[in-house]
């Protein structure tokens, strides 16, 4: 068996691996992955990140965004959101953005996995799921980075606060509000 057969016996379909992973049954893994890549077995779908990709009827399966992410970050503890979600608040947002914010609590900067660009942002905390009185904060945290015209949407947006639900926003608040956004808010 060659050292590069070796490898393959040990990767499975489905499976996203980093180089690191790979050299534990490799001596000289860059080559192997070179030749690996070549052969069309794996996919180099990130910096070090390699997925050994399930065929169906329409050829190969990309890893979903989730495995991606957890992969590259080596950890299950993230938020994939995107400015889109805001569009469903009411508040006249309606551009579509064609990016994957990743608030975790590891890497900050825009990485490109698979086909997609993810920006990382590095935050001390975050839910595990969205819900209106967080995406409303998040909106206000990420005002000024919207296409929209940003002092209608702020004055929609501090109209729509009698809606949301006054204990939740609270806890939202204290725990996911910029500095800024707090002060906005304080008033109300």
């Amino acid at each position: 068996m060659s050292k590069v057969d070796f490898l393959k016996k040990h990767i499975k379909r489905g499976q996203l691996y980093k180089r690191s992973e790979l050299s534990k049954w490799s001596a000289s893994v860059d080559r192997h992955i070179a030749e690996l890549v070549n052969e069309g077995l794996l996919v180099k779908v990130g910096p070090g990140l390699y997925h050994y990709p399930k065929k169906n009827a329409f050829g190969n399966e990309p890893p979903t965004e989730q495995m991606l992410v957890s992969k590259f970050l080596d950890d299950s503890n993230f938020l994939i959101t995107s400015f889109n979600v805001y569009n469903r608040l009411g508040l006249g947002t309606t551009q579509l953005y064609n990016n994957h914010i990743v608030y975790n609590h590891h890497r900050s900067g825009t990485i490109k996995l698979g086909n997609k660009e993810f920006l990382f942002r590095k935050k001390r905390a975050f839910p595990k799921k969205v819900n209106e009185e967080f995406t409303f904060v998040d909106l206000l945290n990420n005002l000024y980075e919207l296409a929209e015209d940003q002092p209608q949407v702020l004055n929609n947006a501090l109209n729509k606060v009698p809606q949301l639900n006054k204990a939740e926003l609270h806890k939202v608040i204290d725990k996911y509000a910029t500095p800024k956004t707090r002060k906005l808010l304080a008033s109300l």
